[in-house]
């Protein structure tokens, strides 16, 4: 789910045509008040101290599987924040887990291009506690948004966009944690071309047991990489990369790269362009797939046709999209070493310059920090998963999170 405001990416910036390349937005205090929060969950502002002139409508802004996005003002200092509301969280215990998770890593998350929470709203009573309310940073639109309007993307556009992505991923995999749908509508955006990873739903950490089975219907079906579309029963961070490449290309091209109706169609067009895999590149995949796949005829890879997404796909793009858009995940690239790719080389730079947290001006210089890419120094932690035993439980251990949280 996109955590949006008003879709704009205006052509008022010095450093580039979708805005100034400057600060973001400041983040708004974590200091827990719960009146407040609850008069932002439930729009009441007589008794707000900001002028009533100042404040905007509350509205919708975006919609998923799991709950709804508000636009909404907090009366602790007037700015516009995003509510997430997440309704009937607590119907079964699979789905109040799930919740819960998401909850706790938007609490972990300390990064710039990764979306965090700001506050949880304090349920009322645990008898009443149905719905879960998390505010985070309102981002002004998302890189779906951007791709199909009429706003020119240039290629320093696609360089520090693909460059914010790969950074939050890095941070998002030392942690541990797999995203699982990552698309254009989950990557949120400034008008100073800020981006942070969003919508954590699907996220889970990692499998060390190979033997042990992951959820196969993860990723938007356009992103999902091949070793999910034949049925892997054990995958990695690799799932991830592959939807980066696909979202590079699409930003490219203006388009989604590989477009189909039904997964078995998925995966036709990701053969069309990298060719028939070997079967050591399908040793992820379950038997049936392999035996479908080696009944196809034989098709030679075509990567040259990424030449012709746009005059932007230049040799180094195609050499590093190649690297992620590998059908074998073993030998797919990683966030690390596809930052390290000359192609990123401008969009850290203009990042870095003039964009980020970790780098400041003094006297006219800027200074940069010692580690641009950071990692988490702790990886997260989900053992408190196999303490959850029913939905009652969840939902009391939910209620004393929100509380503790942010004290």
């Amino acid at each position: 789910m996109a955590v949006i405001g008003p879709s704009s990416c205006r052509a008022n910036g010095r450093h580039m045509p979708m805005g100034s390349m400057g600060p973001s937005v400041g983040h708004v205090s974590a200091h827990h008040n719960n009146n407040a929060i609850l008069a932002a969950a439930q729009p009441m502002y007589s008794s707000l101290a900001i002028g009533s002139q100042d404040i905007q409508p509350d509205r919708p802004i975006g919609y998923g599987a799991f709950g709804v996005v508000w636009s909404v003002t907090d009366p602790r200092d007037g700015k516009r924040v995003a509510l997430k509301k997440m309704p009937n969280v607590f119907q079964n215990l699979v789905s109040s887990k799930r919740v819960y998770r998401e909850i706790k890593m938007l609490c972990f998350f300390k990064h710039e291009n990764v979306l965090s929470a700001l506050d949880i709203l304090q349920p009322p009573h645990i008898d009443f506690f149905q719905e879960i309310y998390v505010i985070t940073e309102l981002m002004q639109s998302d890189l779906h948004k951007i791709i199909v309007s009429s706003q020119p993307l240039t290629s320093d556009h696609v360089k520090v966009f693909l460059y914010q992505i790969l950074r939050g991923l890095k941070y998002l995999h030392s942690a541990r944690i797999l995203h699982r749908d990552v698309k254009p509508g989950n990557l949120l955006v400034n008008s100073n071309c800020l981006l942070k990873i969003c919508d954590f739903g699907l996220a889970r950490v990692t499998e060390p047991n190979v033997a042990k089975h992951m959820t196969q219907e993860v990723v938007t079906q356009y992103y999902r990489a091949p070793e999910l579309l034949m049925g892997a029963k054990h995958y990695t961070s690799a799932i991830d990369i592959w939807s980066v490449g696909c979202i590079f290309a699409e930003l490219l091209g203006r388009r989604i790269l590989f477009q189909a109706q039904t997964p078995i169609q998925q995966l036709e067009l990701i053969t069309d362009l990298l060719g028939t895999p070997s079967n050591d590149d399908m040793r992820h995949a379950c038997e049936g797939a392999k035996t479908h796949m080696q009944r196809r005829p034989y098709k030679p890879p075509s990567l040259a046709a990424l030449y012709t997404l746009s005059s932007q796909a230049t040799h180094e793009a195609v050499h590093l999209l190649c690297q992620m858009l590998v059908f074998n995940p073993d030998k797919r690239i990683n966030c690390t070493n596809a930052l390290a790719h000359p192609y990123l080389e401008e969009g850290r730079l203009r990042y870095h310059s003039c964009m980020c947290r970790c780098c400041h001006s003094v006297g006219g210089a800027r200074r940069f920090a010692q580690d641009l890419e950071p990692v988490t120094t702790l990886t997260f932690d989900d053992s408190f998963e196999k303490d959850l035993s029913s939905v009652h439980q969840v939902k009391g251990t939910n209620s004393y999170f929100s509380l503790a949280i942010f004290k």
